[in-house]
C-alpha cells in the first residue's frame, strides 16, 4: 500500500490521489446509481463495492500536538490498520485512501483541516478528534458539507442534542460509561462525591451524567462540591486542597489525557489518595496508566476497551496492531479501527460511496466490530458498545497498573433509551 506526502496541505496520505470535491461527488453519485441498479435483489453479499465503487477517501483528523497528543497516536495507528484491513480484505472490493491531519485539539484548527481534506483532497468521510469541543465543531461541519463523520470524542451531546444525520459514532460516550460505572461506584466505592472537571464539553458531560446516575443509584449520594479547571491546566494544587479539606470520600474526575495524568500525579504527591478514592471515566486508559505508574494503583474507572477482551475479532485486531507497532492497542486505536470498518460495511451494503446514500443505510445495520456484532443505533447513530467498571491494580512486578474488570454491562443495557438522549433525527 503506497504512501505519499500531500503536496497541498502537508498531511500524510495513504493510497492513491483524489480529484476535486465537486467532480468527485458527481462521480460518486453516478457510481452509486450504477451500483444500486446492478445490485437489485442482492443486498448483503461480500465484495459488493466491486459493482459500483472504485475508491473511498477518509480524512483522519487527530490531535497529534496539544494536550491529547499522547492519545492521538493510537487513534491514528488504529485508523491506518482499518484502511489496511479494508484494502486487503475481500469483503469490501474497493480501495480506501486516507489523508491524515493534525487538529492540535483546537476547534478552529479542526475545522480548517476538515475543510482542507474535504475540499482539496476529496474526502467524503471523516474520522477523528479527541477533544469533544473539536468534535462538536466537526459535527456541524459534516452536516454543512454532507460528509459522514465518525467522532473520536465522548461527550454525550455529540450523538445527543447536537446529533445530525451525518454523524456515526463508534466511541463509547459519557452516558454509556456513566450508566455502567456510576451506580457501581456509588454502591462499591463511596457516596460523598466531589466532582472536578476540565471545564469544556467533555468534563461538563461527565459531571451531568455521573451525578444523575449516582443519585438514582443511592439515597446516600451527596454532591459535596464541584471545581473546574481549564483544559490543559498544569497546576491543580488548590483544587486538590479543596477536595482534601472537604467531606468527600470520592473524587470523580471529568478529565482525560494530560489533564487527568497531571491531576492524579499531584493528588498522589499531596496525599489525597490516602483519604479520597479517585475515579474517572478514563482512568483505565493505557496511556494514563503508563504515565502514572504507581500513582494509578487503587484508582477506579470506566473501561471502554482493554486488549485482553475475547469479543468479536478483537484478538485478530490486537495481533495485527502488535505486529505493526510493537505494542497493544488502546481505546483510541480501537475506536478508529471500528469507526472506519463499521462505516465501510455500510458502504458495501449501500453499493455506493455517496455519503448521502450511506447515511440512510448505516442506521441500525448490524456489522462486525471488535465487540462482536454491533450497530449504529437508528435514533442517534451511537454504537451499542459494552462497558465495564474497572480498578487499576498493582501488578506483581510493579510498573504500570493492570486493569481488573469488576463488572460488565452489555451494550443494550449501557446505552440510555432513545427518549432520553435528546437527539432529533
Amino acid at each position: 500500500m503506497g504512501r505519499e506526502t500531500n503536496p497541498q496541505g502537508g498531511g500524510e496520505t495513504t493510497g492513491g490521489t483524489t480529484d476535486g470535491l465537486a467532480s468527485r461527488r458527481t462521480v460518486l453519485r453516478l457510481a452509486g446509481l450504477s451500483g444500486v441498479g446492478a445490485l437489485a435483489g442482492c443486498v448483503g453479499g461480500a465484495g459488493l463495492g466491486n459493482q459500483g465503487i472504485d475508491s473511498v477517501t477518509y480524512g483522519v483528523l487527530s490531535p497529534m500536538t496539544g494536550p491529547y497528543g499522547g492519545l492521538a497516536e493510537g487513534q491514528r495507528n488504529g485508523a491506518k490498520l482499518a484502511v489496511q484491513h479494508v484494502n486487503e480484505s475481500d469483503e469490501f472490493g474497493f480501495e480506501m485512501n486516507a489523508v491524515y491531519e493534525d487538529t492540535e485539539a483546537d476547534t478552529a484548527t479542526g475545522r480548517q483541516v476538515a475543510q482542507k481534506v474535504v475540499q482539496q483532497d476529496g474526502a467524503n468521510y471523516l474520522m477523528g478528534a479527541i477533544s469533544s469541543s473539536t468534535a462538536l465543531a466537526l459535527n456541524s461541519f459534516a452536516a454543512n458539507e454532507e460528509v459522514i463523520y465518525n467522532p473520536g470524542a465522548a461527550a454525550m451531546n455529540i450523538t445527543g442534542s447536537e446529533c445530525n444525520e451525518y454523524v456515526f459514532r463508534a466511541e463509547t460516550h459519557t452516558a454509556q460509561v456513566a450508566e455502567a460505572v456510576a451506580p457501581w461506584t456509588a454502591n462499591n466505592v463511596g457516596t460523598n462525591v466531589w466532582f472536578h472537571i476540565a471545564d469544556y464539553a467533555y468534563g461538563q458531560s461527565v459531571r451531568r451524567e455521573w451525578s444523575s446516575r449516582m443519585k438514582a443509584a443511592s439515597d446516600d449520594f451527596t454532591e459535596v462540591g464541584v471545581s473546574r479547571s481549564q483544559l490543559g491546566a498544569t497546576n491543580y494544587g488548590s483544587y486538590i486542597s479543596q477536595i482534601s479539606n472537604s467531606e468527600a470520600d470520592v473524587a470523580v474526575l471529568g478529565m482525560t489525557g494530560g489533564d487527568l495524568i497531571n491531576f492524579t500525579k499531584q493528588a498522589a504527591n499531596q496525599g489525597l489518595k490516602q483519604d479520597v478514592q479517585l475515579v474517572s471515566p478514563t482512568m483505565t486508559f493505557q496511556v494514563v496508566r503508563n504515565a502514572l505508574g504507581p500513582a494509578a494503583y487503587g484508582t477506579y474507572g470506566g473501561v471502554r476497551y482493554v486488549p485482553k477482551i475475547e469479543t468479536g475479532d478483537n484478538q485478530s485486531f490486537v495481533s495485527a496492531y502488535r505486529d505493526a507497532y510493537g505494542s497493544v492497542p488502546d481505546s483510541f486505536a480501537r475506536v478508529a479501527y471500528d469507526s472506519i470498518r463499521m462505516t465501510a460495511h455500510g458502504i458495501v451494503e449501500t453499493g455506493s460511496s455517496d455519503p448521502e446514500e450511506v447515511k440512510d443505510t448505516l442506521p441500525g445495520l448490524e456489522v462486525p466490530s471488535t465487540f462482536g456484532p454491533n450497530r449504529f443505533r437508528k435514533c442517534d447513530h451511537q454504537a451499542m458498545n459494552p462497558v465495564w467498571a474497572g480498578e487499576n491494580v498493582e501488578p506483581s512486578g510493579g510498573g504500570a497498573a493492570n486493569v481488573a474488570l469488576r463488572q460488565k454491562v452489555e451494550g443494550p443495557n449501557a446505552i440510555p433509551p432513545c427518549d432520553q438522549v435528546d437527539c432529533d433525527l
